[in-house]
């Protein structure tokens, strides 16, 4: 154990999966030899087989991909309109204050806190839900490309302009460069915010979705069906992590040779 010495992958995984094991083993001991009572937290066992009801005979698979989709289409379009104005804020100082105090006091207003206000705008359709992921998503991503843009090592900012680089090309060719590998975690650590968003979203007038199964689930107390939800949002979130962890690998390999 010496500090920041790294950890050989395949010991990373076994560390990893030694965690889940242990917490399911604690689970499981806490659960079936009554020392909690099954009404506030199901067994894994009873958990696994409301699951597969779930899944099999309830439609759950559907709620699944509507939640999905609403997740991906508002980091979409948060991420689509953040990006361009991160790297213009993080570039140039005028830009950055201009915008910086509205997106600074923005970013510490709940996405939840605007629900209702939505409700009204928009009814309680899709596009309630998708601008509840947008407002929890896009101005921390502002302000968080925004710093990384802004961090660039200057020596090769001066560099570039030795070289005879012009404005535009500073920006293109070294800040949003050597910006991208740390842009794409923070794309990975917000997507991972906008789950909590989404199902928010979903608690209140939706009538699909993994949020609006866990609301069902809570008025017949099914705490099997509502632990099987939350632990399906982990997993999706778990994929998609380690998918973005993937893409930045092969993306930006020269970023990991410090890690």
């Amino acid at each position: 154990m010496t500090p920041l010495k790294p950890v050989h992958p395949r010991a990373r995984v076994l560390l990893g999966l030694s965690f889940f094991v242990v917490f399911t083993a604690v689970w499981a001991a806490a659960t079936l030899s009554g020392w909690v009572s099954k009404t506030f937290l199901a067994d894994p066992l009873t958990m696994l087989k409301s699951g597969w009801v779930l899944l099999t005979q309830m439609g759950f698979g559907w709620d699944i991909g509507w939640t999905v989709w609403r997740v991906l289409g508002g980091f979409v379009i948060a991420a689509a309109l953040a990006l361009p104005l991160g790297v213009m804020m993080g570039a140039y100082k005028p830009v950055e204050a201009f915008f910086e105090p509205f997106v600074s006091f923005a970013r510490y207003l709940p996405a939840s806190a605007f629900i209702p206000l939505l409700i009204l705008w928009a009814g309680i359709g899709e596009a309630q839900k998708l601008a509840v992921i947008f407002i929890g998503s896009f101005f921390q991503l502002v302000l968080m490309i925004a710093v990384s843009v802004g961090n660039t090592r200057r020596d090769l900012v001066e560099a570039a302009y030795t070289l005879g680089c012009s404005d535009s090309g500073i920006v293109r060719r070294v800040l949003i460069r050597g910006a991208a590998p740390e842009i794409c975690e923070i794309l990975r650590m917000v997507l991972g915010w906008a789950w909590t968003y989404v199902i928010v979203a979903e608690l209140i007038g939706a009538s699909s979705g993994i949020g609006h199964m866990i609301t069902d689930s809570q008025a017949l107390l099914a705490t099997d069906q509502i632990i099987f939800g939350i632990i399906v949002i982990g997993l999706i979130g778990l994929v998609s992590d380690l998918g973005f962890k993937w893409l930045n690998r092969r993306l930006f390999p020269w970023a990991q040779l410090g890690h």
